[in-house]
Formats: C-alpha cells, sequence, structure tokens
C-alpha cells in the first residue's frame, strides 16, 4: 500500500533497496532544485567545487563582494548540513520514526516560500540574489548531510562528481580483460554491476530532475518549486504521522 510504501523510504527502519530508492528520488529534486536557481540566479548550487574555486579566483582578481559572496555560499552549505545532522541525531536520541524525514520536511518549507514569494522578492535584485543562493545552498548542504547519514556515506544526491567517477570505475572493471594465464591465486577484476546500475540511476535521476526544473522555472517561474516541496513532503511524512500517533496514543494512556 502507498502508506508503507513512504513509511519505509524515511522511517526509521532502513534498508538497503529503501535507501536507493530514496536516493533517485532526492536525486531528481536535488537536479530540478539547482537547474531552476540557474536560471533563477545563474549560479549553481549543489556542489562547492565551483564556488571555492570561485572564491580563489575573485580573491586573485580582487572583487571583494564576489569573495563574500562565495563565503555566505560556503557557510550557508555547511549551516545546511550541520542543520541536517542536529535534526537527525536528536530524533535518533528521541527514538522518532522521523528522524530522517524531519531534514526533508524543512526543504519542503524553504522551497515552498521561496516559490511563493521569490517573483516578488526578484523585485529586488541586490537583495534576491545572494540571498537566494544562500537559502539553496543551505537546502543542498541539507539534504547531502541527511542522505550521507541514512545511507552511511554510500549515497550522495546534489551533486554528481562522484557518481561519474564511480560509474568510471565500474565500467573499467567491467571491460577489464582478465587473462587466463593471470596467477590463479590473484583475484579477478569484476565489476559491482549492482553499484554500477544504482549511480547509473542517480545520474539519470539528477538530470531528468535537471530538465524537469528547468522547463519548469522557463514556464511557470518560481512556482515550479512548490510541486518539488510537495514530493519532498509526500516523500517524509508518513514517519511524522507516525510519530503523532505514538504520542497521542502515550498521552492517552497516561492515568489522570
Amino acid at each position: 500500500m502507498p502508506a508503507q510504501f513512504f513509511r519505509t523510504l524515511t522511517g526509521r527502519d532502513r534498508s538497503m533497496e529503501a535507501n536507493r530508492r530514496l536516493g533517485f528520488s532526492l536525486a531528481f529534486v536535488a537536479g530540478a532544485a539547482n537547474a531552476g536557481g540557474y536560471l533563477a540566479v545563474r549560479q549553481y548550487t549543489s556542489h562547492m567545487s565551483g564556488v571555492i574555486s570561485s572564491i580563489a579566483d575573485e580573491a586573485v582578481l580582487g572583487d571583494a563582494a564576489l569573495v563574500l559572496a562565495g563565503i555566505g555560499s560556503l557557510i550557508s552549505f555547511l549551516l545546511g548540513a550541520a542543520c541536517s545532522a542536529v535534526l537527525v541525531n536528536w530524533g535518533r536520541r528521541q527514538r522518532l520514526h522521523s528522524q530522517y524525514a524531519s531534514p526533508l520536511l524543512l526543504e519542503a518549507a524553504l522551497l515552498l516560500c521561496f516559490g511563493l514569494v521569490g517573483s516578488h522578492l526578484a523585485l529586488r535584485d541586490t537583495f534576491f540574489v545572494p540571498a537566494t543562493v544562500m537559502l539553496l545552498c543551505f537546502i543542498m548542504g541539507l539534504q547531502n548531510a541527511m542522505i550521507t547519514k541514512l545511507s552511511g556515506a554510500e549515497i550522495r544526491t546534489t551533486h554528481m562528481t562522484g557518481i561519474v567517477t564511480d560509474i568510471g570505475i565500474e565500467l573499467g572493471k567491467l571491460v577489464y580483460w582478465n587473462a587466463s594465464k593471470d596467477d590463479p591465486a590473484t583475484q579477478p577484476v569484476l565489476a559491482n554491476r549492482m553499484r554500477l546500475k544504482v549511480h547509473a540511476g542517480m545520474l539519470a535521476g539528477f538530470f531528468a530532475g535537471g530538465l524537469t526544473g528547468a522547463l519548469g522555472f522557463k514556464h511557470a517561474g518560481y512556482t515550479a518549486t512548490i510541486p518539488l516541496a510537495g514530493v519532498l513532503t509526500a516523500l517524509a511524512i508518513m514517519p511524522l504521522l507516525d510519530d503523532l500517533r505514538e504520542r497521542t496514543w502515550a498521552s492517552a494512556r497516561k492515568p489522570e
């Protein structure tokens, strides 16, 4: 049933299959937010490699304003990751079903607010661009830290550099020719086909999300983030409802 399916995606009890399914979904959302955000502010916000390089470049060129903007983006991503870690660890201590869902619900709320007020804030360009970049960096850090903790650092969804590297490694193993004259004691080179499939799925999900986000922003503007907020809410709502149900049941059973 749908309720149980969504419960397994973001609930407290984890499985490898659930982690991967959630990873595919979040890669799509990250790709959409990253591509749509680029059309809004002409800057990608899902990874920090370019941001750090930009800080170094602008420092050499002497543009203090852009250096500060880059530092703000970096700090926002860090704060998002730290916030996610706080929410997950607090949820674990409380034995909440929503320990992994809470960062996604916060991400959904931020995307919803951005979608509702973005077009109005865009009229104030001086304030809007840096604020939007920092907001999107915070969101990306929030999501990436959550899926990293949930999967034991096996899955990351907001940037594809590591994913593409791993795909290349597995493809290299796949085409490697194990010669019959090799030492029998030497382990043959074999590709991890499941890992290759999972990473290819993450890459495809991010790309599909990018297409969707770019088309959505092109035709609907800032409100294109509202469906993304809906997707995140659908992914995360069942564990929260389970927590509320347990709290309500526990309160009802307390003696007066």
